[in-house]
């Protein structure tokens, strides 16, 4: 038996993850600084960006040039034998839509509430199998000196996307959407202001999450990091680059993760992100509806004065 199928929940038809976001931003070369700086591996490639990760080999992200930086669109993998069932919902929905332009064309396409094309395509699972473990630290003889010598500090290097938070002005109809077209679930929210979706197949606490805006954009994407001490390390590592603005270290409510958000040329951010919650493919998570202030952090520094704000123009 295969790894895919031992990770499956029996009589689920769902996406089994999130398989790429694209979007598009007004400089390949300042995206490429950033996004080297911050570890990924980024690769030119027919005049847009791969966006990689070192030792994995998926591609997680396309960058395109554009006018703006904006979320092209996102794709979703299922499995093989589920084609003709996602093709029944595609078919039935009354949102399909053509190809996105900067795509291969392949798979199933239609619009989410906001707009936003998705694909729906056959490709490997690239969610976790179960909670990834933490790096393992080096070993110390005893009565030495833990902390590295700053001169000796390796980069941080992510190991995979964890996932997207996009804003959007209806959070509960996109909750919606994603329910029951993909097949996601529902792992937790604040009210209307904020919620956070797993696949069913097993993943992280969120493979996609909405906040509340007066319109569509995308807030960040996250990327696993193996410890707590890379979180800090990564967030080091952009200050010194010349990319100071951030939020955090912090630890989340909601997901439980460790954090350090940067942001990027455009006013968006880039999460380091470690620990994240795990739901396994057997276990039935209760959802819940926390109140604001349970919603955000544990501890950290305070929250980033535009942390929630959204930068991006009206499309």
């Amino acid at each position: 038996m295969t790894e895919e199928k031992q990770n499956r929940r029996a009589g689920v038809k769902a996406v089994h993850s999130l398989n790429r976001f694209v979007m598009s931003v007004p400089s390949l070369d300042e995206a490429e600084s950033f996004y080297t700086t911050f570890g990924l591996d980024v690769r030119r490639s027919g005049g847009a960006l791969e966006m990689r990760t070192f030792g994995h080999p998926h591609q997680w992200g396309t960058i395109v040039a554009g006018p703006r930086k904006r979320l092209e669109y996102l794709s979703f993998g299922i499995f093989e034998d589920e084609v003709s069932t996602f093709r029944e919902r595609v078919a039935s929905s009354g949102v399909a839509c053509e190809p996105h332009p900067a795509s291969d064309g392949s798979g199933m396409w239609l619009r989410d509430p906001d707009g936003l094309p998705v694909q729906i395509v056959v490709a490997p699972n690239v969610c976790p199998t179960c909670k990834p473990a933490a790096a393992a630290a080096p070993a110390l003889a005893a009565g030495a000196a833990a902390a590295p010598a700053r001169s000796k500090v390796q980069p941080v290097k992510p190991r995979r996307m964890s996932h997207v938070l996009r804003f959007t002005p209806d959070v509960m109809r996109m909750v919606a959407f994603y329910r029951d077209l993909l097949g996601l679930k529902l792992s937790d929210h604040s009210g209307e202001i904020i919620a956070f979706m797993h696949a069913p197949h097993g993943s992280d606490h969120h493979i996609i999450a909405f906040a509340k805006s007066d319109r569509p954009g995308l807030h960040h994407t996250s990327w696993d990091v193996g410890s707590l001490e890379e979180v800090g390390l990564g967030s080091e590592q952009m200050r010194i680059k010349g990319y100071a603005d951030g939020w955090g270290v912090g630890r989340h409510v909601l997901g439980s993760n460790y954090f350090y958000y940067v942001r990027d040329p455009w006013k968006g951010w880039c999460e380091y992100s470690f620990d994240i919650d795990y739901i396994p493919v057997d276990v039935e998570w209760r959802a819940g509806d926390h109140p604001p202030e349970d919603s955000v952090y544990v501890w950290g520094p305070p929250m980033h004065p535009e942390f929630i704000t959204n930068h991006e123009s009206p499309q």
